[in-house]
């Protein structure tokens, strides 16, 4: 969904408020003696938003017919300020995780369960807005996603789904890698230039002509 810059970046500061917020109720309710159940809580819960992430993008971006209208856009328009509300995220994440585990469980259990989501959400969020606006130095972990990210978006829809992490395509089999080719600095010419690495220079260079253009109309 097409945002305001307010709209967009507000995901990067009313998140980290929420979930302060969510550890500093459980710390209260749990107490010293739940202290480590709701850290380990919220740490499975972390690691779960992986694998929603991995699904939602999969079998919902891609194979629903709104939200892959949706999603068609943001393959197009890859640095357009395109997310989740967090007017309709926020509401989602209270309605679908917090109130149902608070039903069947316990205060510290849903701030738990809760933040450890939200976290999971805001990972995703920034590694994804990092992928399409930041550079990335070469090995890093940002790298190697942004790599990934650009064979799901250049080279086959059918592959890469996660974001923050290859895990799941790895089990599932929907994992494509391309032999990293480093470049010689002294083969002059005709070194040997990562056939992914080009299509992002390229890709972004065309970005940044397009960025410039709109700028100054």
């Amino acid at each position: 969904m097409q945002q305001s810059p307010i709209g967009y970046y507000s995901d990067f500061i009313v998140y980290p408020l929420i979930i302060l917020g969510l550890a500093v109720s459980g710390a209260l309710t749990a107490g010293a003696d739940g202290a480590l159940r709701w850290m380990a809580i919220a740490l499975v819960c972390l690691a779960l938003w992986t694998l929603i992430e991995y699904a939602m993008h999969r079998f919902v971006f891609h194979h629903m017919p709104y939200f892959e209208a949706l999603h068609r856009q943001h393959h197009v328009e890859e640095r357009a300020l395109l997310g989740t509300p967090v007017w309709l995220s926020l509401p989602a994440h209270g309605a679908l995780v917090f109130l149902p585990t608070l039903a069947i469980w316990d205060v510290a259990t849903a701030t738990a369960a809760t933040a450890g989501l939200m976290a999971g959400y805001l990972w995703y969020v920034t590694v994804h807005h990092l992928l399409h606006h930041r550079l990335a130095r070469h090995a890093g972990y940002l790298y190697r996603l942004k790599r990934r990210h650009a064979l799901h978006h250049h080279r086959s829809q059918d592959c890469n789904f996660g974001v923050t992490s290859g895990f799941w395509d790895r089990l599932f089999r929907t994992s494509m890698i391309v032999a990293h080719r480093p470049r010689h600095a002294h083969q002059g010419p005709h070194r040997m230039v990562d056939p992914v690495d080009q299509e992002m220079v390229l890709r972004n260079e065309k970005l940044d002509a397009h960025d410039t253009r709109m700028a100054d109309t």
